[in-house]
């Protein structure tokens, strides 16, 4: 099974154990892998077969769960959602005007010029067929990479890949301006470096928490305020409570106890603590209560 240059996209998290078994080939640890199948389309029961698959895809999956797995965590970029009135009041909008008139809707969308535009170019880009996209400065990349981690971990190997695979991507999308290295290469530019530590910078601190944007979000503005307010741990109605207030929408109990505090809580921003005056309860304290915690992801790297 061939997926490289393809592209895979879930809808929903897929099942842990297809994770594991895609593990190599999403690290790029290996360009082909074997796996053992079972085949339920025989007409003599199950049959095993072994699979390779080649690499290398670009993978997509969207989980409304917040609990990932730190081996599938530092393979992907986690991303979240917007979730402001103004994103949610256009997207009431957009779903009333698909279910007025649904033939309207897509004719709206086929004629809307920017749409029409970027499709063009994905295709341009396709039928060029470039083979490879070479870095132009290497080691001013390594030198600006450098300054912002000044404590290397790990996962940072990883994150130099992510963060040169951005910086190739802008590169390709803008392949008619960019100098030619042969027939089917590349070279990237100052302007996709700049750019690709830009986009890096808004979501590097959260990834190297293994967090997604939207829990470091909740820990800023909901969890580390509050503690700094009451002096003390907070109780878990205390945080439904104030997220209540800052958010104006109710939040799960059982979805704070088993996925926020338990994810928070492995990246080593918060400790749970039993509550000395009541021990049937636990107190949520975060770890570093420092001016430095509140500054915004930007100013941390």
């Amino acid at each position: 099974m061939d997926l490289s240059r393809r592209m895979m996209i879930f809808l929903d998290q897929p099942h842990d154990m297809l994770l594991a078994h895609l593990r190599p080939l999403l690290s790029h640890d290996a360009k082909e892998i074997q796996i053992k199948i079972t085949d339920k389309s025989q007409k003599h029961g199950l049959k095993t077969k072994n699979i390779v698959i080649k690499g290398y895809p670009s993978v997509i999956f969207c989980s409304a769960g917040l609990k990932i797995d730190e081996q599938e965590a530092t393979r992907f970029l986690l991303l979240s959602p917007e979730t402001t009135s103004l994103k949610i009041r256009q997207g009431i909008k957009e779903a009333l005007s698909k279910e007025a008139d649904l033939q309207a809707y897509i004719n709206k969308l086929d004629g809307d010029p920017q749409r029409q535009q970027l499709i063009a170019r994905i295709v341009a880009v396709k039928d060029e067929k470039i083979a490879e996209i070479r870095l132009h400065d290497p080691k001013g990349i390594e030198e600006r990479f450098f300054e912002r981690h000044k404590n290397l971990n790990p996962r940072h190997q990883r994150d130099i890949k992510r963060l040169c695979s951005i910086i190739k991507s802008i590169a390709l999308l803008n392949l008619w301006h960019r100098q030619k290295d042969g027939s089917d290469a590349i070279l990237t530019s100052d302007q996709d470096v700049d750019m690709g530590f830009m986009l890096w910078d808004e979501i590097s601190f959260s990834q190297e928490l293994n967090l997604p944007p939207y829990l470091y979000r909740l820990f800023q503005e909901i969890i580390l305020p509050k503690y700094q307010e009451k002096g003390s741990g907070l109780t878990r109605t205390e945080i439904l409570k104030e997220h209540m207030r800052v958010y104006k929408r109710p939040l799960a109990e059982y979805k704070l106890r088993r996925e926020i505090l338990t994810m928070l809580e492995m990246a080593g921003l918060i400790t749970q603590d039993p509550d000395l005056n009541d021990k049937r309860r636990m107190l949520v304290v975060p770890v570093c209560p420092t001016s430095q915690a509140v500054l915004s992801e930007n100013e941390i790297v």
